[in-house]
C-alpha cells in the first residue's frame, strides 16, 4: 500500500491539530475511565482519580518533551532555550513519556500517601492501551519507517524510498496484545507490583526484535538510540520481576496469607469543580503535539507554522 494520510486533522486559529496528538487525547481519556472503573481496587476516591490522571498526563508530557529536547535535538534547543516549552514545535520520545508518566504517578502516591504498587498495576494496563494509540498516531504521521522489504503488507511512505516495514503498526499491535495478557495475569491474584513489572519487561523486551526492522540513527556506542533504551528498560523489567517474586515469597513465608487489596477510600467522594476542567484542558492541549522532529516540520509543512518564522529560528538545525 502507499501512505497518503494527512497527519494534520485541521487548523484552529492558526494552530495545527494532529492525529498523533489525538492519540494522546484518547489514551489519557481511556486511562481516566479505566481508573474510575477500577478505583476501588486501589482504594481511591473519585477526586483522587482526577488527581492521579492529571499527574500521569503532566508527567507524560514533560517526560516525553524532555527526552526530545535534551537528547534528540539538544543541538538546536540549546541555542533556543525559550522554545523548550513549545511542545507543538516537535514531538515526543516514547521512553521519555514512559519515564515521565511513572514519575508523575509516583509523585501522586507520595502526595496522597497511596500504596504505589496497586496503582502501577492498574496503570500498566492503561499504559499499554495509550502506547497502542500512540503508535497508530505515528503511522498516520508517516515519519517512522522500517527497513526495505517485499512482504505483501509493505508500505510506501512519502519521504522514504522503496516499500518499508510498518514497524509502528507492529509495535502498536504488540502493545494492544499486552492488554489481555496483563488482565489475565491480574485475574490470577498475583501480588501487588507483578503486573507493572511484567509490563516494563514485556514492553521493552518484545520491542527489541521489532526495532531491528526500524531505521535508527546510531549513537556513540554503536547501538541505535531506541535500542539502547530498550535494553536498559528490559534489564529494569527483569530486576523488577525478580524483586517482586522475592518479596512475594518472603511475605507468603511470613504470613501464609494472600495479598489483600487496599480498602476503599470513603473521603473526597466527589471531584472538585476545577479537576474536570483541568483534565478537559489537557485533553484539548495535547491535540497540538506532532510526532515530527522539530527540524523536520519546516520542510514538511512550510517555513511558517504555528505563528513562528522558521527562517529565523532554524538557522542552526542539524541536517
Amino acid at each position: 500500500m502507499t501512505h497518503h494520510i494527512d497527519p494534520v486533522i485541521g487548523s484552529l486559529f492558526g494552530i495545527h491539530l494532529w492525529w498523533y496528538g489525538l492519540s494522546y487525547t484518547l489514551g489519557f481519556l481511556n486511562a481516566h475511565l479505566w481508573l474510575r472503573r477500577h478505583r476501588e481496587r486501589m482504594g481511591l476516591s473519585l477526586a483522587q482519580v482526577y488527581d492521579l490522571t492529571l499527574c500521569l498526563a503532566i508527567g507524560v508530557i514533560v517526560g516525553g518533551r524532555a527526552l526530545v529536547v535534551f537528547d534528540h535535538e539538544w543541538d538546536f534547543y540549546r541555542e533556543h532555550l525559550s522554545l523548550i516549552p513549545y511542545v507543538w514545535l516537535g514531538g515526543m520520545a516514547t521512553h521519555g513519556l514512559l519515564a515521565g508518566g511513572a514519575l508523575g504517578v509516583f509523585a501522586f502516591c507520595l502526595w496522597r500517601r497511596v500504596p504505589f504498587r496497586p496503582v502501577f498495576d492498574e496503570l500498566a494496563i492503561a499504559a499499554a492501551i495509550i502506547m497502542g494509540f500512540g503508535r497508530i498516531g505515528n503511522f498516520i504521521d508517516g515519519q517512522i519507517v522500517g527497513s526495505i522489504t517485499s512482504v505483501p503488507w509493505a508500505v510506501k511512505f512519502p519521504e522514504a524510498d522503496g516499500f518499508r516495514h510498518p514497524v509502528v503498526l507492529y509495535d502498536g499491535l504488540k502493545n494492544f496484545l499486552l492488554v489481555p495478557l496483563l488482565m489475565w495475569v491480574r485475574s490470577r491474584g498475583v501480588p501487588p507490583g507483578r503486573i507493572a513489572a511484567l509490563f516494563v519487561l514485556l514492553y521493552a523486551g518484545l520491542r527489541i526484535p521489532i526495532d531491528l526492522l526500524r531505521e535508527y540513527p546510531v549513537n556513540a556506542l554503536g547501538l541505535p538510540t531506541g535500542q539502547g533504551n530498550n535494553v536498559i528498560m528490559t534489564a529494569l523489567g527483569v530486576c523488577l520481576v525478580a524483586l517482586n517474586v522475592w518479596r512475594a515469597r518472603r511475605r507468603k513465608t511470613d504470613s501464609g496469607s494472600r495479598f489483600p487489596l487496599p480498602a476503599t477510600v470513603e473521603t473526597d467522594s466527589r471531584s472538585r469543580f476545577w479537576q474536570p476542567s483541568a483534565f478537559a484542558a489537557i485533553l484539548l492541549f495535547v491535540l497540538v503535539i506532532p510526532s515530527d522532529a522539530t527540524r523536520d516540520i519546516p520542510s514538511r509543512y512550510g517555513h511558517r507554522h504555528q505563528g513562528l518564522e522558521y527562517s529565523t529560528i532554524y538557522p542552526k538545525i542539524p541536517k
